[in-house]
């Protein structure tokens, strides 16, 4: 057989082998309730703005970066129409043991961040 025939071959495998990774994928999300990871956001915003995905991973992590900075100086962020981050202060409380149920614990006070959706967001999903 000719070195080009079996080159062509292997791509032609490896092409249906790769649609159907991606097939399987998309249908194990459809399966576990759809969700995007961040390889999957970063190809996303590289498809609709152009960028290449090195670029587009620069500003995703750019973005989550400001983000976290400003809810450990205390602040938050409000995008409006899509939502609000921020950060609660959680009391301290008693709670249940979950190894020995009848022993009460404390949980101390904690920080917790929080995201609260904006109406456009809101309505989008309903």
């Amino acid at each position: 057989m000719a070195k080009g025939k079996t080159k062509g071959k292997r791509k032609l495998i490896t092409y249906v082998k790769d649609s159907l990774g991606n097939l399987n994928k998309k249908i194990n999300n459809l399966k576990e309730g759809f969700f995007v990871n961040k390889a999957e956001l970063i190809a996303n915003v590289a498809e609709k703005t152009g960028f290449t995905k090195k670029d587009a991973e620069r500003a995703i992590n750019a973005m989550m970066d400001s983000v976290k900075e400003e809810l450990v100086k205390g602040g938050k962020v409000q995008l409006v129409g899509f939502g609000t981050f921020e950060v609660r202060n959680r009391k301290e409380r008693t709670g249940r043991n979950p190894r020995n149920p009848k022993e009460e614990i404390a949980i101390p006070a904690s920080k917790a961040p929080v995201f609260k959706a904006g109406k456009s967001l809101k309505e989008a999903v309903n």
